[in-house]
């Protein structure tokens, strides 16, 4: 095999306890869409030829070294515990050491039924593959951390969801695939030893300066803090931030019902299935807060008395929300092109907020024209524009290199709703090019790319996407 995947690893020397071996059912005739060759050449991976990593990459032929396993997990799903979920259609192949030293798992998506699956069938179709594969890596070139997309393979075989869909299988590399709910698991069964064998694996894999459960709470605040800011900054709402997708390592994680803001609205919501708005674009910093509780929760059950730990703990998750707001304000700073600070920052920021939802301002639009282009055309009345515009200029005063500081800060494009969907159709229909070409330019988004310009736009009334859909 030419293909070498040069794999070391170390979830699977943990207690069974922790996932079920499980071989990855092969597909009918698997076809390479694409491959991520400058992530492959950072996992240190040699590429084979096309065909061979067609099969591997759909998990008909395991690489040398892989040691297939479904990961066993629970959580709180819209606020509701179950306590059995787990892999119901990946499969962790192993582990590879990065050219940067950090480890990283190597994730099959989509790979068929594990014993976590209830009743699914452990598939995937081909839009929520190739969905992730380009929110993903848009999100690693917007800088924000996340899971990554290094191969996409269509399978050969249908897949049935409200009808016969295109079936389809992701390679997912990540930091890790510990989350929350992988805590929340044992706790809730009452192991502690596995608990503490799980802490200590979480705390030597990521965080080796912490120190203890409360040490790796500490730090898993801290990861989680900058990441939500991160998402905020580009407007991005994640769609289902249960605790079974709230990452350990602080990366952004599972990609479902994903979506961008066009017009900017604080309480926006495109997820089916988050009817009640739980995870609604401006909820998400208050999420984040809960889902760390959670975690808390679980971690204090190794204690010799849990007791002794909640009010560490507490404290903990009571200094998340200012840490939010602090790296919130920092790079909402900077997208208006500050960097020195000033007390009337926060009302300045939330002024021009207000303004672009009241008046249907493109979100990424808006404040990528401050650094040079007509901003007040994005408002239907101009004149709610020039009236910030004008205390804005007088803040603007004592900056240096401000249009610089925006253009490094906000993005000219990102993976808007319809243009994820028209690429999607396309390819339902066999033409790849739209998938191929929205990855070329989302993976340059600060980058003005005059022959991209349509990308820019936000959606036509026709083609305005209302909802997503996890794919599951």
């Amino acid at each position: 095999m030419s293909l070498h995947i040069p794999f070391d690893n170390t979830f699977a020397r943990l207690a069974p306890h922790f996932y079920s071996p499980q071989l990855p059912e092969p597909v009918k005739a698997p076809h390479l869409i694409a491959l991520n060759q400058d992530l492959a050449r950072m996992l240190q991976i040699a590429p084979g030829e096309i065909p061979e990593m067609a099969e591997v990459f759909a998990g008909n032929v395991l690489a040398q070294g892989a040691e297939p396993l479904a990961q066993a997990y629970a959580g709180h799903q819209f606020g509701n515990f179950n306590p059995q979920l787990g892999d119901g259609r990946a499969l962790l192949l192993g582990e590879v050491l990065g050219q940067d030293g950090k480890r990283y798992d190597i994730q099959l998506k989509g790979a068929g039924r594990t014993p976590y699956s209830r009743q699914g069938d452990g598939r995937a179709w081909l839009g929520p593959v190739l969905r992730e594969y380009v929110v993903s890596e848009a999100m690693h070139a917007l800088g924000i951390p996340t899971t990554r997309a290094l191969a996409a393979v269509t399978t050969g075989e249908t897949v049935w969801r409200e009808g016969g869909m295109p079936g389809a299988i992701l390679t997912r590399v990540a930091a890790s695939h510990l989350r929350v709910g992988t805590f929340q698991l044992f706790a809730a069964r009452g192991q502690t030893e596995a608990l503490k064998q799980l802490t200590d694996y979480a705390i030597a894999r990521h965080y080796p300066d912490a120190k203890g459960p409360m040490g790796l709470l500490r730090a898993v605040r801290d990861a989680q803090a900058g990441l939500i800011a991160a998402w905020m900054s580009v407007g991005f709402i994640h769609g289902v931030m249960n605790t079974d997708n709230c990452s350990i390592s602080g990366e952004t994680i599972d990609y479902g019902p994903c979506a961008f803001l066009d017009e900017y609205h604080p309480e926006q919501v495109f997820s089916s299935i988050d009817r009640m708005g739980r995870y609604a674009y401006a909820n998400q910093p208050s999420i984040a807060v809960w889902n760390l509780a959670q975690l808390a929760t679980a971690l204090i059950q190794q204690l010799e008395d849990p007791q002794d730990g909640v009010e560490e703990a507490t404290a903990i998750i009571h200094a998340m929300p200012s840490l939010i707001e602090v790296e919130w304000l920092r790079l909402f700073r900077r997208k208006i092109g500050l960097v020195t600070v000033d007390s009337g920052d926060l009302d300045l920021i939330s002024d021009l907020l207000e303004r672009m939802a009241e008046n249907q301002a493109d979100f990424t639009n808006t404040f990528r024209a401050l650094s040079g282009g007509n901003a007040r055309a994005e408002f239907t009345d101009p004149a709610a524009f020039d009236a910030w515009h004008t205390i804005w200029k007088q803040r603007q005063q004592a900056e240096q290199d401000s249009k610089a500081v925006m253009r490094a800060t906000n993005p000219c494009f990102i993976p808007r709703n319809h243009r994820i969907e028209e690429m999607i159709a396309a390819a339902v229909a066999n033409d790849f090019s739209p998938f191929h070409q929205l990855s070329k330019i989302l993976a340059h988004p600060y980058e003005e790319q005059p022959d991209a310009v349509a990308y820019r736009q936000p959606p036509k009334p026709d083609e305005v996407v209302r909802a997503t859909f996890c794919g599951t």
